[in-house]
């Protein structure tokens, strides 16, 4: 008894499988050719979330400023004042302001795709665009929450320079870093709920290791070799750097422009390449 080779079949005469997963160059330019929709969403996301509080978008800046307070006042009283680093409160709320940007990233991704199921079942456009518009939504939010960081560096007496302007790039490669961890938490969700519940800790453990309200180089200074392990940490390398352009005194390496460069090819490569071979389980698992 013979089998029907439906597939063969199909492919002479040109017939693709409904929700087949293009190759990833077509993929990539189904992606620019919609990019439209990410921002929209992202935009409408903001106006949703202005929308249900009374504060709106208060609280993009509130929330920081008042982890970067409460932190503050616990470690400013808890370390002593030889353990502390220089402008510990312009080094404390650029730490808190930063991670904040990584972390809202990192859960809003995670989230992109299991949180619209419905969409993805109803409509066929390629699926990245939810984590995508996710980091947009944080990265639109983020600006704000700059502007009043540098506010408050200014209020500390900090002298405003040219360097202030590589916030910029540093920034930018963050925004990729984030995007990145974004795709594989997406997809990782999707098949794993449970990752869900394991992200906070890995947000918690990120938060005590990269440095927010203490210096690694004071910290750390007599075990060399942890110390160099412990500045490869990205998110490590992104507050520094943006430390080092905006604080006197808090210079940062050049080595740290490699990693958070690095960091930032890799992390997205992976995760598109991660998120698109499971396009075609998107809705269906």
């Amino acid at each position: 008894m013979t089998t029907f080779d439906y597939d063969a079949v199909a492919a002479e005469a040109g017939l693709e499988r409904v929700g087949a997963r293009p190759p990833l160059h077509e993929y990539l330019a189904q992606l620019w050719e919609r990019r439209q929709f990410a921002f929209t969403l992202s935009r409408f996301r903001i106006q949703a979330g202005l929308a249900e509080n009374r504060l709106g978008l208060g609280w993009v800046v509130l929330r920081p400023t008042l982890n970067a307070l409460m932190y503050g006042l616990i470690f400013g009283l808890i370390l002593p004042a030889s353990s502390r680093p220089p402008k510990f409160i312009p080094f404390l709320v650029a730490g808190v302001f930063i991670f904040e940007y990584f972390s809202r990233s990192l859960n809003a991704g995670a989230r992109a795709v299991s949180s619209n199921a419905s969409l993805v079942r109803s409509l066929s456009f390629p699926r990245m665009l939810l984590p995508l518009a996710s980091v947009l939504q944080q990265l639109f939010e983020l600006i704000p929450m700059v502007t009043v960081m540098c506010l408050i560096f200014v209020f500390m007496g900090e002298p405003v320079t040219w360097t202030w302007l590589l916030l910029v790039p540093v920034l930018l490669l963050m925004t990729l870093f984030n995007l990145g961890v974004a795709l594989v938490t997406a997809r990782l969700t999707v098949h794993l709920h449970d990752i869900t519940q394991v992200i906070p800790i890995i947000t918690r453990l990120l938060f005590y290791s990269s440095g927010i309200f203490y210096s690694l180089d004071l910290v750390l200074d007599k075990h060399q070799t942890l110390l160099e392990v412990a500045k490869l940490n990205p998110v490590y390398a992104y507050i520094a750097l943006v430390r080092g352009v905006t604080l006197s005194g808090h210079e940062s390496p050049g080595s740290l422009w490699w990693v958070a460069a690095i960091a930032a090819v890799v992390a997205l490569a992976v995760g598109v390449v991660f998120f698109w071979r499971a396009e075609e389980r998107y809705g269906r698992d």
